[in-house]
């Protein structure tokens, strides 16, 4: 039988279809090893690392998972060099190693020496593309029931789909038509026959059968880096995650079903937007401009250190500065702020597509601290500007709004904690995924080796 960490490896190659069953059993937990040494990876407990490679820091989570919620154990961080990243790309990965072992470390310090070798890393950046498509097909004998095969095909119809588009796009932004890409994520958002919504379509009768799928996707060459650094670390890499799905999933439960939420993730060199409705993520959008842009602003309008412009924008961001000096940062960011906001504006106007967009902004990431990114979305006219039948709600996301993240020790402090937060997450779906619809997907990836 294989063991334990070979079978996570085959996640993330391609077998998790055929060997899920065993998986499953294998990660069940039990009392009785409750009193086990918390560093025996051997153990039955369902231990993993959440691995967010941010621009500015790079922030590691251990956590257990015990049924639908996971609990914090330990939290590390650990700034990024600029030379190590450049808007949410790793560009030195031997500098990227050596941060996320220090993160990691400070993690493993905090859990009481726990070692979770199973981890899920985060990816972002312009070039990763996540979107939706929904595919549909008459059939000839609607009185048959509809088998796996029919639902397989549809699933390969919108991954082709997907592919396609996804390469479309990174080939028209960087101008290179062979770029090689890979499926980071996918979920099928919605199945309906005859316009009835259904969570198993198997065995069902109709002529109208329609599918609507998320796919994520990113150049290989990124993949690959973040692959190395997992290997430099030790880590078993379960999977790697597009940080702006796994916030939409993260924090969909905080919006309702019918109406969703846009969600608005400001990093250290991006930020994400993904637009959530009808309970299901349909689109993706990065663009690269984040909380360095903001310091790089005050540095050079100042002609100070970069190091000293970061802990002046954060005197200025917690409220500490009054008067001229306040006045004074708030002058020398306003323009950056404006092109934040005109950018935001742009990319949720794609998101749309002219439809009605949900009445629930959620704002998270390091970034999001800076009080002029608020203050500049609860100014914005949307209802004049964008398809919101009202003004929506701007809303920022603390560590205590998610719910299926246990923090019992408050190790967790705010905002920039969302993201690692929403990976870990992650582990926890992977846990509980074993549905119909879950399965004919992963056979349908693993088929087209994507």
């Amino acid at each position: 039988m294989k063991n334990l960490l070979q079978r996570l490896r085959d996640l993330f190659t391609g077998s998790r279809a055929d060997d899920y069953a065993d998986l499953e059993q294998d990660y069940a937990y039990d009392d009785e090893y409750d009193d086990e040494d918390p560093g025996d990876i051997g153990s039955q407990r369902q231990l993993f690392t959440a691995l967010d490679i941010g621009t500015a820091f790079a922030k590691a989570m251990i956590v257990e998972v015990r049924g639908d919620h996971a609990e914090v154990l330990g939290v590390g961080r650990h700034p990024q060099s600029y030379a190590h990243m450049s808007d949410g790309i790793v560009t030195d990965i031997p500098g990227v190693i050596a941060n996320c072992n220090e993160a990691l470390l400070k993690a493993e310090q905090a859990a009481g020496g726990v070692i979770a070798p199973s981890a899920v890393i985060g990816i972002a950046g312009e070039l990763v593309k996540g979107s939706s498509t929904t595919v549909s097909k008459q059939r000839a004998q609607p009185t048959k029931q509809i088998t796996a095969e029919e639902l397989e095909s549809l699933i390969t119809a919108a991954q082709e789909r997907l592919l396609k588009m996804a390469k479309e796009r990174i080939a028209a932004e960087t101008g290179y038509g062979n770029i090689d890409v890979r499926l980071t994520n996918a979920a099928v958002i919605s199945v309906r026959i005859d316009g009835q919504l259904v969570t198993n379509p198997i065995g069902f009768r109709g002529r109208h059968f329609a599918l609507t799928l998320f796919s994520a996707f990113a150049p290989l060459t990124q993949l690959g880096a973040i692959e190395t650094v997992a290997q430099g670390l030790d880590l078993t890499l379960v999977t790697i995650v597009a940080e702006p799905y796994a916030l939409a999933r993260c924090l969909s439960s905080n919006a309702s079903a019918d109406s969703g939420a846009i969600f608005i993730d400001v990093g250290g060199g991006t930020t994400d937007i993904a637009l959530v409705r009808q309970g299901g993520i349909e689109e993706t959008r990065v663009f690269a401009l984040g909380g360095r842009a903001f310091t790089r602003r005050i540095a050079t309008s100042k002609g100070i250190p970069i190091k000293e412009a970061e802990r002046l924008k954060i005197s200025y961001s917690n409220g500490e500065l009054k008067g001229s000096s306040h006045d004074e940062i708030q002058a020398i960011l306003a323009p950056e702020c404006q092109t934040w906001m005109d950018s935001v504006e742009l990319l949720i106007e794609e998101l749309s597509k002219g439809e009605l967009l949900p009445p629930a902004i959620y704002i998270v990431g390091g970034g999001s601290a800076l009080v002029d990114l608020h203050q500049r979305l609860e100014a914005f006219p949307w209802t004049e500007r964008l398809p919101f039948s009202r003004q929506p709600i701007i809303r920022a996301v603390q560590p205590e709004m998610v719910g299926s993240i246990l923090d019992n020790e408050g190790m967790l402090e705010s905002g920039q904690d969302i993201t690692p937060m929403a990976l870990a997450y992650q582990a926890v779906e992977l846990n509980n995924d074993n549905n119909v619809l879950e399965r004919a997907l992963d056979r349908v990836i693993n088929n087209m080796h994507i």
